[in-house]
């Protein structure tokens, strides 16, 4: 006898019916680059549709944001350069643009889910997530010092979720215990668990001003050959007090996504990055693709596990839902 599985096929509300993964438009968070200024919408060149926005900008995008049905933003601050320092002072600063732009988020669209970066990288001279010894090492501890006051800063402005990413040793833990002593032990924390030393994301560092001024990140960011290595920060990171855990990037990395998802019970984050959607876009812009192929691509990191999709798509996948259905 012939095993027919094509039946299942046949028409639309057939493979509807029976589709295994399921993209919702709940489950995507959109990125904002929140800049110094004022009357500022910029068009970031290396990511088409991907903008600077200053605070007083903020309000028609998350009006946007909220009839398309995305409930989530993930917030960077990218300072005016000379407001950088060798300790990245601006990203504690409670009335920095960030911090502002939480506030006018929450004012224009309480029930929006405000998540923040924590990193130094946008707001230090230097462009490391950290504070450099003599010889130029980033210093862990001292590092999670400073993480620790950027984090308790941005629950102080509003924010409900912190998302560290500057992959420093016992972040998790440092954050988890700065917000629990200053009473925000309802902030939670998405680690950046296996953030990678990747090429994708040249895009990012144009759209952040974040380009280390000498050297790389890779003793602190992870080698892109290992994928052992992610586990062990996971647990790490759980063990610390992680609420969500993050692979980044996405799309060259679904092993560790299907990994995490096969080994934790916690919620998977994962970053389709900048070099990802730039990548894609420009394809679909040279006529190289279809637009389908930008659906098809986040559908893979559902598939491969991920609960929660970061991606600049976000709007347009919002809109594609819509017609799905």
């Amino acid at each position: 006898m012939i095993r027919r599985p094509r039946r299942l096929r046949a028409t639309k509300a057939i493979r509807n019916l029976v589709r295994e993964t399921k993209l919702q438009k709940e489950d995507l968070i959109y990125p904002l680059f929140i800049v110094d200024g004022e009357n500022i919408k910029r068009e970031i060149p290396s990511m088409e549709g991907v903008y600077h926005f200053s605070v007083d900008m903020l309000e028609d995008e998350i009006k946007e944001l909220v009839e398309l049905g995305i409930e989530h933003v993930l917030l960077f601050g990218v300072p005016d350069d000379n407001k950088k320092d060798c300790c990245g002072s601006e990203a504690y600063n409670d009335n920095g643009a960030l911090q502002q732009g939480i506030r006018k988020i929450k004012e224009v669209a309480p029930e929006m889910d405000v998540i923040c970066d924590v990193c130094m990288c946008e707001y230090t001279s230097h462009g490391h997530c950290g504070i450099l010894t003599e010889g130029g090492y980033v210093d862990n501890d001292k590092t999670l010092e400073y993480l620790s006051k950027i984090a308790v800063s941005y629950a102080k402005a509003g924010a409900d979720m912190v998302a560290p990413s500057d992959m420093m040793d016992g972040r998790i833990g440092a954050l988890r215990n700065a917000l629990d002593e200053n009473g925000y032990e309802t902030v939670a924390i998405m680690a950046y668990s296996a953030k990678y030393a990747s090429a994708f994301y040249g895009p990012f560092r144009d759209a952040a001003n974040s380009a280390p001024a000498f050297g790389d990140r890779k003793t602190y960011q992870m080698d892109p050959a290992n994928s052992n290595e992610a586990m062990v920060e996971a647990d790490l990171d759980i063990e610390e007090g992680a609420d969500i855990i993050m692979v980044k990037p996405a799309l060259s990395y679904l092993d560790i996504i299907r990994r995490f998802k096969d080994n934790y019970d916690l919620p998977i984050a994962a970053y389709n990055v900048s070099g990802e959607y730039s990548m894609l876009k420009q394809a679909v812009k040279q006529g190289l693709l279809s637009e389908d192929a930008i659906y098809e691509a986040v559908m893979s990191i559902k598939r491969a596990g991920a609960t929660i999709i970061i991606t600049y798509f976000a709007k347009d996948l919002a809109k594609v839902i819509d017609m799905k259905k």
